[in-house]
């Protein structure tokens, strides 16, 4: 046997153990970079040759170059950090918000006690010029304070559309390259080796796709890989990528959402469909936290700001001439909105839809921060379906139903029509206050109380409340006859009865009296039989100096006037909300981010590389190289001993 085979075996093992060599290098040579995955040369031994001796070994064969990779891992990692992406991106988000629900002196809560404190001294010196001056500036400051957080929450709306735009711009690159990829993968499929370095970069780019929206991956025969978002809508499939586009919302124009381009058309994309994402913790915030946000600031502007109003028109002010011109309301509060769905039926002509809803405030105490959906009721023909979008209560209604503090009003109802109503979503938008002058603040009560000096019992007069406006007897003077029951009925001791009317109405000591003339007088003490009180319209030549209507405004601070709650109990609860928000993100994120660290650090154990380990194996390439070197040595030596004893 001559020297031949020999010198084979060692280029064989030199070739082998050369591209392990170099395989290892490329290991060591991209351990940092992301996404890239551990690859091997396999061998295997190259059959053997019979002889009459037997078989002989030929060495050593390069099967292939394969990358260590577990695609459950891979597809784990993906979700984990698409989650962590998600709840990185509304925390984000959230703190934004915080700039408006501030506590302090900058808070809106500050300011509006700040206005109701000015009208302490207002109660107290209603004729001083210079402390309506103060009512007035503290006013100012807190219609713009809310006017300030409407318009913050209108940026913030911009700064998330403008997020969700860019991020689009950048998902689509993304879907691009892996569709480039993807083609790539299956041209090189044909060689019968896997393009391993390919692989990597297709996996980096869907872990980059993930951070941006959750995606499920389905595996071809060709090597390609289907991405699917949405419960099933195409991203990318083979060598075709589908962009997204961003676009005004179907529930609200002012809102953005996602459609998925298909040709010249566009399908919207359902906001609950995405499982994770940057994008859905923008659409989440946008949705949901920013809405709550808006309910929370515009339901405090309308109530605190209408409340207000109510009472303002319920007094005299001191224009010329005093006490008969009406007092003006102090602010302007922003618009109540039905939106119109896309879906509703429009005229043909001016594309305008032909059913109209529209909503009118008739107690501001009343109104619930939420939006409301309204649409046909799919059991009871002609009525319609409302559901308070904030706890999902849904209740049958009908056109002029008063519900919540609101009245809705519906004109060329279409089948399939759809509204979105906004009572107090825009309340704090466009707030101001429209007093300029301090004789515009009506501090005087146009009616006040008197007890003459015959009636034989304790009985004095307190405060009394303005209920109505206008009032039902303008001008006209109202007298109330304490007629004592013996023995009481159902709990009453007196009758009361009005010059006015001739109305008899039961009350007990403890209790205000209601008059015919739409007022609510506090009795202090106990009348005696027959005694009486006097309620005449209030002198222009005391107007300056009567406070009745300054104190009825001064006891709207502790008066239930925002959702059955105080204005500062209200403004709490808003704070406290937000912050359970803030906190419950935070933490979400910090375990998403942790699961997320965890997942790639359990992928990267398996797949990447390991700088000892791959030393250890430079080095016994290395050796192995060496002595297939050896081989080709001797079998060199033993081929030049041929050579020279054949030409002996």
């Amino acid at each position: 046997m001559g020297s031949s085979p020999l010198m084979s075996l060692g280029v064989r093992a030199m070739a082998a153990n050369y591209a392990a060599m170099q395989t290892t290098g490329h290991n060591i040579a991209n351990a940092n970079v992301a996404g890239f995955s551990r690859q091997q040369a396999m061998l295997s031994t190259s059959p053997g040759q019979f002889t009459g001796a037997g078989f002989f070994g030929r060495g050593v064969d390069v099967v292939s170059v394969t990358r260590s990779h577990n695609e459950f891992l891979t597809r784990e990692s993906a979700a984990a950090r698409s989650l962590a992406a998600m709840d990185s991106t509304r925390l984000s988000q959230l703190q934004r918000l915080e700039n408006v629900f501030q506590t302090g002196e900058s808070g809106l809560g500050f300011a509006a006690t700040e206005l109701f404190n000015a009208m302490v001294d207002l109660s107290s010196r209603p004729n001083d010029l210079a402390t309506r001056q103060v009512v007035l500036a503290r006013a100012s400051d807190m219609a713009a304070r809310f006017s300030e957080a409407g318009a913050t929450l209108d940026q913030t709306q911009a700064a998330v559309t403008a997020d969700l735009k860019s991020s689009v711009s950048e998902l689509n690159q993304l879907t691009q390259s892996i569709a480039v990829a993807n083609q790539r993968i299956a041209s090189l499929r044909g060689s019968g080796q896997p393009a391993n370095d390919v692989l990597d970069e297709r996996d980096r780019l869907i872990a980059e796709l993930s951070e941006k929206i959750q995606v499920t991956r389905i595996e071809a025969d060709d090597g390609t890989v289907g991405l699917f978002i949405g419960g099933g809508q195409r991203l990318v499939l083979g060598n075709q990528a589908t962009d997204l586009v961003v676009v005004p919302s179907d529930i609200d124009p002012a809102r953005s959402a996602l459609s998925l381009r298909e040709g010249t058309a566009l399908r919207r994309i359902d906001d609950a469909g995405f499982g994770g994402g940057s994008l859905a913790g923008l659409l989440r915030f946008q949705n949901n936290d920013l809405v709550t946000a808006r309910n929370l600031v515009g339901q405090m502007a309308a109530a605190v700001g209408g409340a207000i109003n109510v009472q303002q028109q319920r007094g005299l002010s001191l224009q010329q001439p005093m006490g008969a011109n009406p007092a003006q309301p102090m602010f302007a509060i922003g618009p109540q909105q039905a939106l119109p769905q896309s879906g509703n039926v429009r005229d043909p002509i001016t594309n305008v839809p032909i059913g109209t809803v529209t909503l009118t405030i008739t107690d501001t105490a009343a109104l619930v921060a939420s939006d409301y959906d309204l649409r046909e009721s799919p059991t009871a023909f002609g009525s319609w379906q409302l559901t308070r979008l904030s706890d999902g209560l849904v209740r049958t209604v009908n056109a002029g139903d008063v519900v919540d503090g609101m009245q809705i009003d519906i004109s060329n109802p279409q089948g399939g029509d759809r509204f979105l109503l906004q009572p107090v979503s825009r309340a704090a938008n466009g707030m101001r206050a429209l007093l300029s002058s301090p004789l515009d603040i009506a501090a005087a009560s146009p009616l006040m109380a008197t007890a003459p000096a015959s009636n034989t019992g304790t009985a004095s007069t307190g405060d009394l409340r303005v209920t109505a406006n206008p009032l039902p007897f303008p001008g006209a003077s109202e007298q109330l006859q304490f007629v004592r029951l013996n023995p009481p009925v159902n709990g009453f001791d007196y009758e009361v009865v009005s010059s006015l009317t001739g109305a008899v109405t039961p009350w007990r000591t403890g209790l205000p009296v209601v008059g015919a003339n739409g007022f609510s007088l506090e009795i202090r003490g106990v009348p005696a039989d027959g005694d009486v009180v006097n309620v005449d319209p209030t002198p222009a030549a005391s107007l300056a100096t009567n406070n009745g209507n300054a104190r009825a405004l001064l006891a709207l601070r502790d008066g239930l006037i925002v959702g059955g709650r105080t204005m500062a109990d209200s403004w709490s609860q808003s704070l406290a909300d937000m912050g359970v928000r803030v906190q419950s993100a935070e933490s979400s994120s910090s375990i998403s981010a942790a699961v997320a660290s965890q997942t790639e650090q359990v992928r990267s154990s398996q797949d990447g590389v390991n700088l000892d380990e791959e030393a250890a194996r430079l080095i016994q390439y290395q050796q192995s190289y060496q002595a297939a070197a050896k081989v080709l040595q001797v079998a060199q030596s033993l081929f030049d001993t041929l050579l020279n004893a054949a030409g002996q």
